[in-house]
């Protein structure tokens, strides 16, 4: 046993130790070092801590050393280890993260390792540059410039936030039988079909498929949701045009919500969500009884994913759309079958912002009011 460097712990310490090793959250090596020093504050040889914690006893030994000379949390933490100067100065790696973040070069989509290594190459004093300096360089700094996103950026002005807070306290409002809200929109759908046989899955093997498949035109899902109930309606249609959306209104009115006095419907700014579809496709009589009964909402431009029902397509995609399905006939199958297990299940959409919550994060965004100056006349 190695007496020279005696490790013995304090109740603090102890304890700090054990919550450590107990939680098994932090570095690898950090959780050997704790595991390393409570085995000796208990007595335990080098030997045998080295053939418990699965170390060396080079490592149980060091491990003691900078415990008794150093304290406990540099015997946790790494020892500086010699390597190398860096070969990029502080104003190397600015420039580096600009250019990182400019306009690639003409005649190129984006920046690459080795773009970026040559460019650094021109505008420094340096004869090489490796790529591999360039990927840690620019993994520090976090920045990724052969990766891009789409976003869509909203205006947040009044309409906006009339529109926002129109919906969210439609959420807000205490269930009302005579009164529902429902979410409606769509998604399109390929229909693919397997260009061969698929071949099944095997104990040891997964299933596999054909990257090639045969495209059979595609369909439309229109998705109503209840905001108060647990009740989602799936329709497919071969479009989703100014038509087919006024069938799905009447559907709402006289199959979904007989009873209903007024229906209220969240719903986006697609150019076929609009009263005068349900003129295109019925009569006037017709249509002014439909929309008698209907109250439409819409969400803010570029802000659809204040519709509730967004998230329930997303649901839908992730749990039965999301492999091939080659017929309309077994899409149609396939939907019915998930929408009643969904509605049998009772699933609710747990939704949490709230017209206080969007004041307080986008507090900031909103429009300041104006007061109107009155002039007085001489």
């Amino acid at each position: 046993m190695n007496i020279k460097y005696r490790v013995t712990l304090v109740d603090d310490e102890r304890a700090q130790l054990a919550a450590l090793v107990v939680g098994g959250k932090g570095a690898f090596r950090r959780l050997k070092r704790a595991q390393i020093l409570l085995a000796a504050d208990k007595g335990s040889s080098d030997e045998e801590i080295a053939r418990n914690v699965a170390v060396g006893t080079s490592t149980v030994y060091r491990t003691k050393q900078r415990f008794v000379e150093e304290g406990l949390e540099s015997a946790l933490s790494e020892a500086p280890r010699p390597g190398a100067a860096r070969k990029l100065r502080v104003a190397d790696e600015s420039m580096l993260a600009a250019l990182a973040c400019a306009k690639p070069p003409a005649g190129r989509a984006r920046w690459t390792l080795q773009l970026l290594a040559d460019e650094m190459v021109r505008l420094t004093v340096h004869d090489s540059i490796s790529d591999e300096t360039i990927r840690r360089r620019l993994d520090e700094f976090q920045i990724k410039p052969w990766q891009e996103k789409m976003l869509c950026i909203p205006k947040v002005d009044s309409e906006f936030v009339a529109r926002m807070e129109d919906v969210l306290g439609l959420y807000a409002e205490p269930a009302d039988e005579n009164r529902p809200v429902v979410c409606f929109d769509e998604t399109p759908r390929q229909l693919i079909g397997e260009a061969r046989v698929p071949v099944r899955a095997e104990p040891g093997k997964r299933r596999r498929f054909d990257y090639e498949y045969v495209r059979n035109g595609t369909a439309n899902v229109f998705m109503f949701v209840d905001v108060n109930r647990p009740w989602r309606h799936a329709k497919v249609t071969n479009r989703r045009t100014c038509l087919d959306f006024a069938e799905c209104m009447r559907d709402l009115v006289d199959e979904h919500y007989p009873h209903a006095e007024r229906i209220r419907v969240v719903l986006d700014n697609l150019s076929a969500h609009s009263a005068a579809a349900l003129y295109q496709r019925f009569s006037p009589a017709e249509a002014r009884r439909i929309l008698d009964r209907l109250e439409f909402h819409f969400t803010p431009k570029h802000a659809s994913w204040l519709n509730m029902v967004e998230i329930e397509i997303g649901v839908m995609v992730r749990q039965c759309l999301n492999r091939r399905i080659a017929e309309r006939t077994t899409l149609v199958a396939e939907i019915d079958s998930w929408e009643r297990r969904r509605n049998a299940e009772g699933a609710c959409i747990d939704w949490m912002f709230t017209i206080e919550r969007a004041r307080e994060k986008l507090g900031r965004s909103y429009p300041r009011p104006t007061c109107a100056v009155a002039k007085l006349s001489a």
